[in-house]
């Protein structure tokens, strides 16, 4: 008889939880409705592994589920800023950097950050560089500079 017969599953019952930063939840509306979209998707993960009597399925939707539950129960959503005169989360952020490259980024919570689709997130340094500041203002990136253009 082949070993794969003897132990039907691998032990997954170790699998750490996904860490949750201690940074606020602050959300977008976007950024409520993806959380709520993947809790709905691990809730209906784990119900396929429980029919399927697939352990590593089963205690990786858990995983997932105890994430995205903890991500929703503590989500804020932040109105969308209505005072476009500095940089506040939530809005979109065009700067021009020393060699005249032009990028826009919006300021999101961590879940729904994206830097290769133009959204951050609040707690990374870039986001944190341009809060409080407004059109005109530079502010260090990424060991150069780069002047605050617009702000919608």
């Amino acid at each position: 008889m082949s070993r794969a017969f003897v132990k039907e599953t691998q032990d997954v019952e170790g699998l750490p939880d996904r860490p949750i930063s201690d940074l606020p939840n602050d959300v977008t509306a976007e950024g409520l409705s993806r959380i709520e979209q993947a809790l709905t998707a691990a809730e209906a993960a784990q119900a396929a592994a429980q029919s399927a009597g697939d352990r590593a399925a089963l205690t990786s939707a858990r995983r997932d589920l105890r994430y995205w539950s903890a991500r929703r129960a503590t989500a804020k959503l932040a109105p969308e800023p209505s005072d476009n005169s500095v940089v506040r989360f939530g809005h979109t952020v065009t700067v021009v950097r020393e060699d005249d490259r032009r990028q826009t980024f919006r300021i999101v919570g961590e879940d729904e950050s994206d830097p290769a689709h133009g959204t951050i997130s609040h707690g990374s340094p870039l986001a944190r560089a341009l809060f409080g500041k407004g059109i005109g203002d530079v502010v260090a990136i990424a060991g150069g500079e780069a002047e605050i253009v617009d702000i919608r």
